[in-house]
């Protein structure tokens, strides 16, 4: 019987990064999950209380980072969910490895005709609206049921959590934070220091 779970992103954090890299990783190596990948707009987590919400915005305002990668990547998940996965690895590597401009059309093209994918198909998608409507609707439903502040949050019925892994593609990190969401008399666990 899978695990059944969900799991924030922004490509912005490098702690993002490694949580959904590490499923996808798991995932392609057989882990028994059945994973939603759930966008959440770092950008929009710093909006002033009074000021307009980020998919209310144009892309391009001053603040505002991160929203066109989520949007094509919700075009993709939900309109070519087969290439979702290669999609979403992808735009990690080019922010974190490349230190590219994930909101630049020329990163988005790149890395969908990478995966084998038309970015003209995707931005059409995109420009339909849709991707965007979605954003809005499940960031504001991560903050409104679970209080989810940041990424990653692993999410799994009604219990959620924060989690920054420190080293990438460690399955059994996952596995213990699985482990870990249903022990509810757990509030914080937090080290006051990095042994490093």
């Amino acid at each position: 019987m899978p695990r059944h779970f969900s799991l924030t992103y922004d490509y912005l954090c490098p702690f993002a990064r490694i949580a959904n890299e590490t499923v996808v990783a798991a995932l392609r190596s057989g882990a028994a999950w059945d994973v939603t990948f759930v966008p959440f707009s770092l950008s929009e987590a710093h909006v002033e209380e009074g000021d307009p919400s980020v998919w209310e915005r144009s892309p391009d305002a001053d603040g505002i980072r991160g929203v066109r990668a989520l949007v094509w990547s919700l075009a993709v998940r939900d309109e070519f969910p087969d290439a979702f996965l290669d999609f979403h690895v992808g735009l990690f590597s080019a922010r974190h490895d490349r230190a590219a401009d994930v909101d630049a059309a020329e990163t988005l093209s790149a890395v969908a005709v990478a995966t084998g994918l038309d970015p003209e198909a995707v931005a059409a998608v995109v420009a339909g609206g849709e991707p965007l409507a979605t954003l809005a609707k499940e960031h504001v439903e991560a903050v409104d049921r679970w209080s989810v502040f940041g990424v990653p949050t692993f999410i799994a019925g009604d219990e959620a959590v924060f989690v920054r892994f420190m080293e990438r593609h460690q399955m059994e990190d996952v596995e213990r934070v699985l482990d870990m969401l249903i022990w509810v008399n757990l509030n914080e666990f937090k080290r006051t220091t990095i042994p490093r």
